[in-house]
């Protein structure tokens, strides 16, 4: 089985088309006409992880973060990424990433999981993508868009749900704003960076928005409407890794797919 036969899989399931303009998803290292051997899922690919993936004998690295995400110039090894691409072109270990298309897709995607990690219903598309693009894959415009919004099974007073948070994505620490007098019910989320989503969690009557990389200043915008629960964007992510191996795992019985041992996450907490 080549590489393109899994790669093609994936973009079945996040088409590159729902990517946003910025980003480099797809295959970024490596041939897809290559036979494949082995599978190793990642959230970011360091030097240590294309180690890992010639321990395993892997020859594939599905990733959510971009090992590229600007262009290079030149391949020097003066930095991590320069050397993790030399090492994996040396070993001939191809690497693919699935990052804002997975973001922008609603079933198997990576809203999606949270909401599962923290108990949502009835969720849809915090802001929907085009019609003209949602049409291009599926006549149902609600299969994607960027960050979602759901309910809680029944409202809870707010620092329960925080705790809950904290438990259920494995979060040492935890940033929130002003809670409310009342319980809340009403949840919208973005994975990774989506302070940008604020105001559509706020337009649509959300109790709380969870996400992360908020700038202390952006931290005001909530101004007593919303809660601004900030959980880092590792942790808002790493959940992502289940489910690229579980669609890639369910999927092909021919290679063995192996999740990351490395815990890639470049902040430490004290």
């Amino acid at each position: 089985m080549q590489i393109k036969t899994l790669t093609d899989y994936l973009e079945q399931v996040a088409p590159l088309a729902f990517q946003e303009s910025y980003d480099n998803s797809g295959l970024i290292v490596g041939h897809e006409m290559a036979e494949l051997k082995g599978v190793l899922v990642c959230l970011d690919v360091t030097e240590e992880i294309v180690d890992e993936a010639i321990s395993l004998g892997c020859n594939l690295i599905v990733a959510h973060h971009p090992v590229i995400f600007q262009g290079l110039k030149k391949l020097t090894g003066e930095n991590f990424i320069q050397r993790t691409v030399v090492k994996a072109i040396r070993h001939d270990i191809a690497i693919y990433a699935a990052h804002t298309n997975l973001d922008n897709t609603l079933v198997n995607g990576v809203n999606d999981k949270i909401a599962q990690m923290i108990g949502l219903k009835d969720i849809r598309p915090l802001q929907r993508k085009s019609q003209l693009l949602a049409e291009k894959y599926d006549k149902d415009p609600l299969k994607t868009g960027t960050g979602l919004i759901g309910f809680l099974p029944q409202p809870m007073p707010p620092l329960d749900f925080l705790r809950q948070i904290k438990t259920n994505m494995q979060v040492p620490t935890l940033k929130y704003t002003k809670l409310p007098g009342h319980n809340i019910e009403k949840i919208a989320l973005c994975g990774g960076a989506g302070g940008f989503l604020l105001k559509h969690a706020i337009a649509a009557g959300a109790d709380l928005f969870l996400s992360s990389d908020f700038k202390y200043h952006e931290y005001f915008n909530a101004d007593g409407r919303i809660v601004i629960a900030d959980i880092g964007h590792f942790e808002s992510e790493r959940f992502t890794i289940d489910v690229l191996y579980e669609l890639i795992s369910d999927k092909f019985r021919t290679f063995a797919v192996h999740y990351t041992k490395c815990n890639t996450n470049p902040i430490q907490y004290l």
